[in-house]
């Protein structure tokens, strides 16, 4: 089964081509024929001339990212994007969600939804389509929630992955807690899960990680490439009887997505380190998964800092604060291991029921994929996707910043010209809030 992308905006398009390039590369490495046709037969489809052709849709309203993405896959050689598979115009969103979903979002549905639909029809088997956005600008928040709404109208049995690239905490755009507050709480109401990756989070482990002086937003790009292909190239679930799974969305959003109040999912990816740090490392399952263990218990995204005194609590103790260290609830864990002996590798500490709420059994709430097939250089490597608190004190700490600025009315005007009301901002506020208190008493 296939998935379609839809690159939305700068950030999207950019982070886009970053995946297909690295999917590509893993696919294509050693001789491993039946990973390589479950992974290309996803994410591409091929010419009568055996070119590979990315299922994507390039959506922005400048051409200049679309224009480089396009040309940088062609020069790499191994792919490239539909000819006729992008639209972009010669304006942009101005950083502004209404400029962005009332404004270019409906003056422009009929060609995005257009080239969806060939991309979908390309596809022998649909297994949904991702939507790949920023949430601080105009035209991947404002324009993606749009195109988001019109997938969902157009294909209402199709499961909607939403990956959100959110912003800086120190800021890139001055309205981006705005923009923010207004994409979430749509796509809450349209996708079945919302992935997101913190650009600060990113940042860190280009930083700390991988020893990059110099940090780029391909820098950036590429680890979040990593962590997304890491879920999205094939697996074996366990009772996929040693066929890679046919449907990776649809078994992402069962997995992890079981009740429509909690849909934000964290990622965790370990190891990661330079590519001269590699050769000189060795690694264990135990090893690996016991700090991954102890990065989901305490919320930690890195190797570096975890913080070993934090502990499952006991039942009455199981309350959380958005200030200081405490353990991070989850409400359904998803693990993914790749690479040599991943069948020795022993699991049970993620299948502890301290780690997860109360209403739902841990066998219900654990779900574990296996690859022997090595990703992206690492001889071993585990991803966890989590529905936890992880999200919970940056959620909380934009919609603050968002309502101190809304009740000053900082910049009001500047959305109520495209056609967004007071009452539009409140409901957002309300149905967030909602979100918050619900993450917040996950015990």
């Amino acid at each position: 089964m296939s998935i379609v992308t839809v690159q939305l905006g700068q950030c999207g398009n950019q982070v886009g081509h970053e995946l297909f390039d690295l999917l590509c590369s893993d696919a294509q490495q050693g001789q491993r024929k039946l990973y390589s046709t479950a992974s290309c037969e996803r994410f591409f489809h091929q010419t009568a001339h055996g070119e590979l052709v990315a299922r994507a849709v390039l959506v922005d309203m400048e051409p200049k990212v679309i224009n480089q993405s396009i040309s940088r896959a062609v020069k790499g050689g191994r792919w490239r994007y539909g000819e006729s598979s992008h639209f972009s115009q010669k304006q942009g969103s101005g950083n502004n969600w209404a400029n962005g979903y009332c404004v270019h979002g409906p003056r422009h549905r009929d060609v995005v939804e257009e080239l969806v639909r060939r991309e979908v029809e390309r596809c022998d088997r649909l297994a949904g389509l991702m939507a790949m956005m920023s949430v601080a600008g105009g035209t991947g928040s404002g324009v993606g929630t749009y195109v988001t709404q019109c997938l969902r109208d157009i294909y209402p049995k199709s499961f909607i992955l939403n990956h959100l690239t959110w912003p800086y905490g120190t800021g890139e755009v001055i309205v981006q807690n705005y923009n923010s507050v207004l994409t979430l709480a749509h796509l809450y109401q349209l996708s079945d899960a919302i992935l997101v990756h913190e650009n600060d989070t990113v940042h860190r482990i280009c930083s700390q990680l991988l020893n990059i002086k110099h940090i780029s937003f391909s820098d950036v790009n590429r680890v979040i490439a990593h962590q997304l292909g890491s879920i999205m190239q094939p697996a074996l679930t366990a009772d996929s009887h040693g066929v890679y799974s046919r449907n990776p969305l649809g078994e992402l959003v069962s997995a992890l997505t079981c009740h429509p109040e909690y849909k934000l999912l964290s990622v965790c990816t370990i190891p990661q380190m330079s590519s001269s740090s590699i050769a000189y490392s060795a690694f264990s399952w135990p090893g690996l998964l016991k700090h991954l263990r102890q990065m989901l218990i305490s919320n930690t995204k890195m190797e570096e800092g975890i913080d070993w005194q934090v502990r499952p609590p006991a039942g009455s103790e199981r309350t959380r604060s958005l200030t200081g260290p405490s353990f991070n609830t989850s409400l359904a864990n998803l693990l993914i291991l790749r690479g040599k002996d991943v069948y020795s590798a022993e699991t049970g500490g993620f299948e502890d029921p301290a780690l997860y709420t109360s209403w739902l059994p841990s066998e219900e709430a654990f779900n574990l994929w296996k690859s022997p097939v090595p990703f992206n250089k690492y001889e071993k490597s585990a991803t966890l996707v989590s529905n936890s608190q992880a999200l919970l004190r940056p959620l909380d700490n934009m919609v603050g910043k968002a309502w101190n600025m809304f009740a000053s009315r900082a910049y009001i005007h500047q959305y109520i010209k495209f056609g967004i009301s007071e009452e539009d901002f409140l409901d957002s506020f309300t149905s967030l809030e909602q979100v918050i208190s619900s993450y917040s008493q996950l015990c």
